[in-house]
């Protein structure tokens, strides 16, 4: 009883502590967004004398709106194609015997293992070739490349766990694969879903380097990129730049807050087998 009480402060004590650790510079953010720079340098870490608005107004005359909405687009996009690819290939794998089924998924895993900074040169001259570069649409494939292996794999986890006998109840009912998919077993992946969705938006919203190299007009410039406005040769706007941050947040969070309980039982589908 004592080592239980004894482990249970102890994880207590440790949530405590990555809260801080994690709550602390998102408060520290957004409480210089409502500074000016001169308070920022003068007490960066108080509460401000007066609350003001001109760091957001100020977002509002430069091209924030136009960087955010590409990165919405752009990440929206692929989060959806990698949804649906993932889920068909991770299907067969999940619930069909055939021959090549296990070095197929081995395939994926070693996707997972490559680094992806070492693949720009060629998905640079490949989008080039394409006659993609400087356009959003440059983005969208590696970013679905690249989310696919590690998506198919927690979709092909999760379907190992739902019962055989939905699928054998489909086919006595004369459900062909493609029916028995997309009516039967996808409305039951939500979890999964989720957690592929939050985790795959989250990288590819704060993706920096190919968007770096794929595009080159500032029309074309995804958030990350469009942060850069706000540092200058001698200088940098440090409000204006907690104040950017703190709107970029605000699409992650409300993911995050709408999805959470889904998200935890798509992390631990597989971890206990009924």
């Amino acid at each position: 009883m004592v080592s239980k009480i004894i482990k249970q402060v102890l994880l207590y004590a440790l949530a405590v502590l990555l809260l801080i650790f994690t709550g602390v510079p998102f408060l520290a953010m957004v409480n210089s967004s409502f500074k000016d720079q001169l308070e920022f340098m003068q007490s960066p870490w108080s509460l401000p004398d007066a609350i003001t608005l001109e760091n957001y107004a100020y977002l509002l005359e430069t091209d924030f709106i136009t960087y955010f909405g590409n990165s919405v687009f752009v990440v929206t996009i692929s989060v959806i194609i990698t949804i649906f690819l993932s889920a068909m290939a991770a299907y067969p794998l999940a619930r069909l015997n055939f021959k090549l089924n296990t070095p197929i998924f081995v395939l994926f895993l070693v996707g997972m293992m490559i680094p992806i900074h070492t693949t720009l040169v060629p998905i640079f001259q490949l989008t080039v070739g394409m006659g993609l570069y400087d356009t959003l649409w440059a983005l969208i494939g590696p970013y679905v490349a690249f989310a696919l292996p590690v998506s198919i794999v927690i979709f092909r986890q999760f379907l190992r766990e739902l019962p055989k006998e939905l699928e054998e109840s489909a086919q006595i009912d004369g459900c062909g694969h493609f029916m028995l998919f997309w009516k039967i077993l996808f409305p039951l992946l939500t979890p999964a879903i989720a957690t592929i969705t939050i985790y795959n938006f989250i990288i590819m919203w704060n993706e920096f380097i190919f968007a770096l190299v794929l595009t080159n007009s500032p029309g074309n410039a995804t958030l990350p990129l469009g942060l850069r406005d706000f540092q200058g040769d001698f200088s940098v706007n440090v409000p204006g730049m907690m104040a950017a941050l703190t709107l970029a947040s605000v699409p992650l969070l409300l993911i995050y807050f709408f999805a959470q309980e889904k998200i935890v039982k798509g992390i631990a589908a597989g971890s206990v087998k009924g």
